[in-house]
């Protein structure tokens, strides 16, 4: 929480933590529209100018966008799809790729180092521009005669999404629109889709992409509001482009690596976190991977996951057939999830066995994954199985039993 977790203070220090870490060289920062972001900005930007470093600020950007004009270091202060009062910061190294625990530890042990001065601010005005001829020229298509719902969660994409769409000849309707610093990501965008689905059924439209705060991920829901699920769009991106591998999590649906199997494309399972998935996808030489909430990474001409490009992939993918239809590709198993609180995280060998000799029993017709999660006093609990009502009933057995081996 801003203000709590979170201060001015602290970020300035971060930045010049940051500036010493990398050598004092340009670090390229970006921001998302929630209110705290100017303060923290500024504080960060002193922050690096105090310690010898030139700092180069661009105002409201993208996460994506921060990742390929990444400089030394590249910085975007976000909370991503979370409430507006919260926010962060994230650090791109010179190749715009996250930087690792550890490297972020190395910035964490040099908080307390004093000023030197020496530095500098730079305020540009371009970057907005340069990202938008780039996604657009690299990633788009002709979108003539498509009518498009854009929902840009009151985020970084405001603007700027509808004018790429717009730009390649779509019809675009765009909601989440006008950010005032308070209203990023509630009741809208990829975390609440509700807005987007009216919008696309009430006006008739084709499709609707729904994006988050910072822009990093994208869901998107067909002409009768349905939702189309990041499962779905790596299924669908990844037919279209006749990839050879995708990375996805252990959270994809087994509907996905069956889709896979059938059309000889071999599936990397990683971790959940888009960390991982660009992590299997970097040392198996893939292009293409994903998760369900709506990460979605293409590597063929950018370094992260991005969600215009992931839209405009989508789009591009539809050849002029209904999302539905293009979506109906993928049967997508039935889940339930339940996050278990418990006392201890750690598994018992009765979870595992029951795990174990559930997915013996049902094979190829579903299955059970229990995992602790890595933050929280939580164990979580994700069943599939042919039907919801099994699902369910599977997830309410095995969430019992979690209960009563470690609440």
């Amino acid at each position: 929480m801003v203000g709590e977790d979170l201060t001015a203070e602290l970020v300035e220090r971060l930045g010049r933590a940051a500036t010493e870490w990398s050598g004092r060289g340009r670090i390229f920062i970006g921001r998302d529209t929630r209110a705290s972001g100017p303060e923290l900005e500024d504080a960060l930007a002193r922050g690096i100018a105090s310690a010898g470093g030139n700092a180069v600020v661009a105002g409201v950007l993208p996460t994506p966008a921060v990742a390929l004009l990444t400089l030394d270091l590249g910085c975007v202060i976000t909370a991503s799809h979370n409430p507006p009062e919260y926010n962060g910061v994230k650090f791109f190294d010179r190749d715009g790729q996250k930087l690792s625990d550890a490297q972020e530890e190395e910035i964490e042990a040099l908080l307390d180092i004093r000023a030197t001065g020496g530095g500098e601010v730079d305020e540009v005005g371009v970057a907005t521009d340069s990202y938008l001829e780039h996604v657009v020229e690299r990633f788009g298509s002709d979108l003539a005669g498509l009518k498009i719902a854009v929902d840009c969660a009151n985020g970084a994409y405001s603007g700027l999404a509808p004018k790429a769409f717009t730009q390649l000849g779509a019809e675009v309707t765009a909601i989440g629109d006008q950010p005032d610093g308070n209203n990023i990501n509630v009741d809208c965008g990829a975390t609440d889709l509700r807005a987007l689905q009216a919008t696309v059924k009430t006006n008739e439209l084709d499709l609707g992409v729904a994006f988050d705060g910072d822009g990093d991920r994208m869901l998107a829901v067909d002409a009768s509001g349905a939702v189309v699920d990041g499962d779905q769009i790596v299924a669908i991106v990844a037919l279209d482009r006749k990839v050879d591998l995708v990375a996805v999590t252990v959270m994809a649906n087994m509907g996905l690596h069956r889709l896979m199997a059938e059309h000889g494309i071999r599936v990397v399972t990683t971790d959940v976190g888009d960390r991982y998935v660009l992590e299997a996808l970097r040392r198996e030489g893939g292009i293409l991977g994903g998760e369900q909430s709506g990460h979605l990474i293409w590597l063929d001409g950018h370094v992260t996951g991005d969600g215009l490009v992931a839209a405009l992939l989508l789009c591009a993918a539809l050849h002029g057939r209904p999302l539905a239809e293009v979506a109906a590709v993928m049967h997508r198993y039935p889940q339930a999830k339940e996050n278990v609180r418990v006392a201890d995280r750690r598994l018992t060998p009765v979870i595992e066995a029951e795990v174990e000799a559930v997915n013996a029993e049902l094979q190829e017709r579903g299955r059970v994954l229990v995992r602790p999660s890595g933050t929280e006093p939580v164990i979580r609990v994700l069943t599939e199985a042919e039907t919801a009502g099994e699902a369910e009933i599977l997830c309410a057995r095995i969430g019992a039993l979690v209960r009563r081996e470690l609440g």
